[in-house]
């Protein structure tokens, strides 16, 4: 019975963040990744505090990059390329010339690598609706801070229903 090792070893910051995601039903025996025991079923449910943290950041790194990704692709519209081709490679040209384009596409990136991280060891039902409804959430409040009209109050409602939602998803009711 040969047990593998998870990314990291105990007490290190990966070993919190990507712990083992173990399916329901798998209780007893060996479970996902060989350790057994009758609380893996309630471990896959558990978001540990540097998951949640990781989360956020996603969130926060999605949304924060899109007002300014938004902001330096201003402009783009005025290209003119000969055929489908050429104008796609007048915009990639356009964009990947642009400092102000590239940082927030870099780490716009670096959230989704982070997701991809961070789903090893989440569930798929709590992560994908709580960094995509803070990523809203951020989004709208670095519009209003670079001067974007987000939709007064509507927007400002629809923020806290967000929060909410967020909040019930996390807390497991």
């Amino acid at each position: 019975m040969a047990t593998e090792r998870l990314p990291g070893e105990a007490g290190s910051a990966a070993a919190l963040l990507w712990r083992p995601r173990v399916r329901e039903g798998d209780g007893g025996g060996e479970g996902l990744w060989g350790r057994g025991g009758s609380g893996d079923a309630e471990l896959a449910r558990t978001l540990f505090p540097a998951q949640a943290a990781a989360l956020v950041a996603v969130g926060a790194l999605w949304g924060g990059s899109g007002p300014f990704l938004r902001a330096a692709a201003a402009g783009m519209e005025q290209l003119r390329g000969r055929g489908r081709l050429g104008q796609l490679l007048a915009e990639l040209r356009f964009l990947s010339r642009r400092r102000q384009y590239l940082l927030p596409f870099l780490l716009n990136q670096a959230g989704s690598l982070l997701f991809y991280l961070t789903l090893a060891s989440t569930e798929l039902s709590l992560a994908v609706p709580l960094c995509n409804s803070l990523a809203l959430v951020v989004t709208l409040v670095t519009g209003k801070i670079l001067g974007e009209d987000i939709g007064g109050k509507r927007a400002v409602a629809g923020m806290l229903l967000t929060l909410l939602g967020v909040s019930l998803c996390v807390a497991g009711v």
